[in-house]
């Protein structure tokens, strides 16, 4: 079984362990939604009819602003690298883990639109490879830090979005947007079962900084179980927060932390992402006119 997430294509990545069930990725293909409006003629409105004024909620409002930052933070996140921690483990009924393995890699997701469609590419170089024991079949996630796509305008039409209230977390308030798939429509997420992609419904809710869009929580889970295909749930819960640079002072918007939970009649696996350590880096050219005779 396998599951591709998240729509990354992997490259350089190292396989954690030699059994195991994979979590994967690819680049997407863009998913166009068309619409179509039907005008009223004159005859059939009266003349002194008026159009009430719909006012978007706070929440609504917040989630256009994290539309438009989502898409730059695919754009900011080819500019750095980090250091990612992953500990894989497998869980038992008492919701501890009963064994684990860390590893330690230098990460980097690249994002391209040189196809006309957006194109993310996770890298990862192994600093410090995990002890591996042949008879343990654990869990290998990708991709999870790019959960954003929920938002991001390519699926826009997948999806509905309500408000869902307001929660303060350390002294901020933030908005609440709920979000469920659209049956039939696009998704990022997938199991890849003997050659054969089966969509995966995805639902949950996203934590937004109402003024500036930023979104600083998001979780997501299984809308219907899988379970004749042998995944019976799934659910991810990613964390996001401002990295500051200096010469010059810039912040970008990254991932910090993502646990994923992923459970089969017999099994329960969790993995904990952690990433630190940013640094940004900026590629310079510089031209030379060759010397030759006039």
């Amino acid at each position: 079984m396998r599951i591709l997430l998240c729509t990354l294509a992997q490259e350089s990545a190292k396989q954690l362990v030699r059994n195991c069930a994979r979590f994967s990725a690819l680049a997407f293909a863009p998913f166009f939604f068309c619409a179509s409006l039907h005008a009223q003629t004159a005859n059939s409105v009266p003349a002194l009819t008026e159009v009430p004024v719909v006012t978007a909620s706070p929440g609504m409002d917040a989630l256009v602003r994290a539309r438009k930052l989502v898409e730059k933070y695919f754009e900011e996140a080819s500019n750095v690298v980090c250091t990612e921690n992953v500990t894989q483990a497998l869980v038992g009924k008492n919701g501890k883990a009963d064994y684990r393995e860390d590893s330690v890699f230098d990460y980097q997701m690249q994002a391209s639109t040189n196809s006309g469609s957006l194109r993310l590419v996770e890298s990862r170089d192994t600093r410090k490879a995990a002890f591996r024991d042949s008879a343990r079949s654990l869990l290998i996630t990708n991709g999870f830090t790019s959960m954003l796509l929920v938002i991001h305008p390519t699926y826009e039409a997948s999806y509905t979005f309500e408000p869902g209230g307001s929660e303060s977390i350390d002294g901020i308030t933030y908005v609440r947007i709920h979000f469920k798939p659209v049956p039939g429509a696009s998704s990022p997420a997938a199991m890849q079962l003997r050659g054969k992609n089966y969509p995966m419904p995805l639902s949950g809710t996203i934590w937004i900084e109402p003024q500036s869009g930023a979104v600083v929580k998001l979780v997501a889970s299984m809308d219907s179980s899988l379970s004749d295909l042998g995944l019976q749930a799934m659910r991810s819960e990613i964390h996001y927060a401002t990295v500051n640079f200096h010469d010059p002072a810039e912040s970008y918007w990254m991932p910090v932390s993502a646990v994923i939970d992923v459970e089969t009649p017999r099994r329960h696996w969790r993995n904990i992402h952690r990433f630190a350590g940013y640094k940004r880096f900026k590629a310079t050219i510089q031209v030379e006119q060759a010397e030759g005779k006039p």
